[in-house]
């Protein structure tokens, strides 16, 4: 590889059939403590709404019940759904956090409600917030922590102004990739369940980066899938969870996390199993040795800069067994912090 890169862990708090959030948060604040003893850069949680397999709803309370559990790893949103907040609460929140954790803390932020229509009328977004808003809410959100030069605003975030708090634009599309290169910010894609769209974005990107304060150069992450074990049978049986969950999104349902089973044949379509492989091109799945070479294929392909992996794993020791052979496996490809 010409470039050393960051590896990172994207945690979706999976609320387990049989379990409640209590155990998804406790094995969260676990999974962040090995991962910074591992090695990973960060560790960032997910705004979602209205599911019950998901505990990270009040994502800025799961970010500091991770911040608080660990020392050194930066922790932070990827990302909160900023359409669905004023974005003063969120430069307050964000504020807070980065006095509590200094120097720890990143602010993903992303354009989608992260629910449904239903979910997205209770959160009170109004009628007709598509999220074309988005710049002029990120523009106000940034003018809370930095106001202009000689401005006097009669309203101000404490916490929040003044503070360093990185801010990055999380997407599937191109309006995300267009935006954060016009306004030189760093760029995270989400090809874990968005792979089609990856390079060309990525492309956007490029094409609009104009260096600023926050970045000199482009800067990019790639969100992946990851299932890695002993062998790559067990793998393939531990990512029939994850399989069965996208299964359950693209039928309009939605639910806790599923044990693995055997066999997925009798569980999709042919259609349904042709549309899930499709979405898990940029999945690693597998031993350690073929996870390591998918990698470097995906890092080739993409010049990424850091790789945020999820792996929605049913039994936790599994989970955090393939977190440490991910970053075994990712070793030759990563800076040292």
């Amino acid at each position: 590889m010409s470039k050393a890169i960051r590896l990172s862990v994207l945690d979706l708090a999976p609320i387990l059939v049989g379990g409640t959030a209590s155990d998804s948060l406790r094995n969260t604040r676990d999974l962040a403590q090995h991962a910074e003893a591992w090695g990973y850069h960060r560790y960032w949680l997910a705004e979602h709404h209205n599911m019950p397999g998901i505990a990270s709803s009040a994502t800025s309370l799961v970010i500091s019940h991770v911040a608080s559990a660990t020392n050194r790893i930066r922790v932070g949103s990827g990302g909160i759904m900023l359409p669905n907040h004023a974005p003063l609460i969120i430069a307050e929140q964000f504020g807070t956090l980065e006095s509590l954790y200094p120097g720890r803390i990143d602010l993903g932020l992303g354009r989608a409600p992260g629910s449904d229509q239903p979910a997205s009328r209770a959160i009170r977004r109004g009628a007709g917030n598509d999220g074309q808003d988005f710049p002029d809410r990120l523009a106000e959100l940034r003018s809370y922590f930095h106001p202009a030069p000689g401005s006097t605003p009669s309203v101000r975030a404490f916490p929040g102004e003044g503070l360093d708090v990185p801010i990055w634009l999380l997407g599937s599309s191109g309006f995300s990739a267009q935006l954060a290169g016009q306004l030189g910010l760093p760029f995270a894609f989400a090809s874990h369940f968005a792979p089609d769209y990856l390079l060309p974005a990525l492309q956007i990107y490029h094409a609009n980066f104009q260096p600023s304060t926050s970045l000199s150069e482009p800067y990019i992450m790639v969100g992946v899938g990851a299932v890695v074990a002993d062998t790559d049978e067990e793998a393939r049986y531990l990512a029939t969870s994850q399989q069965q969950q996208f299964l359950n999104i693209i039928r309009g349902r939605t639910g806790q996390l599923n044990p693995p089973v055997e066999d997925m044949e009798p569980l999709w379509s042919p259609q349904e199993k042709a549309l899930l492989q499709g979405k898990s091109s940029h999945s690693l799945t597998g031993t350690p040795s073929k996870v390591q070479a998918r990698l470097e294929e995906i890092l080739q392909e993409t010049q990424a800069d850091e790789i945020i992996a999820t792996s929605q794993i049913f039994d936790h020791q599994a989970r955090l067994k393939s977190y440490q052979l991910l970053s075994e496996a990712a070793a030759p490809f990563v800076k040292v912090n």
